[in-house]
């Protein structure tokens, strides 16, 4: 059994100490094998906003795939923005913007969808989503194959439709056709689940809210998800799945921080059951 959890949109700058030290405690208590920090680790990509960021997921205890966000990049040096944009990003996290996280039974590929010359919106490249392609294609049958962006790949509001990466058409064919099981991103702040189906498999999108930062969206609280595979006391709706059904079912937890616990608890389960064969 794998666990991954995803903390996005830390952007540090603007963290709670309350969250940051709770957030610790939950990895504390659940061990993840990795980590995903899906973007927008820093509020305005200060120097010293690197520094605290990495000194946060150092205490996580596990290891750790980053991608940017738009954030991540200086919003007001302008020379840097436009000669070294992922200058600071990499002192913090290395030089690969776009890390691969690979287990006997985990495949995660990062995907940087930032852009300098924009200010918030993705985009995806074709040469980025066949590179992604042929690494799903090349993963092993056991492997849960999870690709993570910044910026979403599909929204469930229509006021979030600006915020659609560019390509996310493109993208959602081809790496469906290649064998993706979930797609992780944030820049929203708004958690949610939503299952799509192209190309006659499905194709699961994961959002997760902000992590800690002060810049929660209206009436929804800071949040994270945690993701597990091939766990054997997978149940859905009161019933237990079998040892075989099991190991076939992936669970996405999401954990809200809940201020009379002071501390992050699970809100909502969603079992996904991947296409395999």
């Amino acid at each position: 059994m794998s666990v991954l959890l995803q903390v996005s949109d830390t952007h540090f700058g603007t963290e709670q100490p309350q969250m940051v030290e709770a957030l610790v405690a939950l990895a504390t208590q659940q061990q993840p094998d990795v980590v995903v920090l899906s973007g927008d680790i820093t509020q305005r990509a200060l120097p010293a906003q690197f520094r605290a960021a990495k000194a946060f997921v150092e205490r996580l205890g596990a290891p750790v795939l980053a991608i940017p966000g738009n954030h991540d990049i200086a919003l007001f040096d302008l020379w840097s923005r436009l000669t070294r944009p992922y200058a600071r990003f990499a002192a913090a996290f290395g030089q690969d913007l776009e890390p691969v996280h690979t287990t006997d039974d985990l495949l995660v590929v990062g995907v940087n969808t930032t852009r300098p010359w924009r200010h918030k919106n993705g985009e995806l490249s074709s040469a980025q989503i066949d590179r992604v392609a042929k690494l799903l294609s090349a993963a092993d049958p056991r492997q849960l194959r999870v690709v993570v962006v910044h910026q979403p790949l599909a929204v469930t509001q229509a006021r979030d439709r600006s915020n659609l990466l560019r390509g996310h058409d493109v993208a959602t064919r081809a790496w469906s056709a290649a064998g993706a099981d979930v797609v992780m991103g944030g820049h929203i702040h708004l958690p949610y689940t939503l299952a799509l189906h192209s190309l006659g498999r499905r194709l699961w999108v994961v959002q997760a809210g902000t992590a800690v930062s002060s810049r929660t969206r209206a009436g929804v609280p800071n949040s994270v998800n945690m993701l597990r595979w091939g766990e054997a006391h997978v149940s859905t709706g009161g019933s237990k799945l079998t040892p075989s059904e099991a190991a076939a079912y992936c669970l996405i937890e999401r954990w809200d921080f809940a201020g009379r616990e002071r501390g992050f608890v699970r809100t909502a389960v969603s079992p996904l059951q991947p296409d395999r064969g």
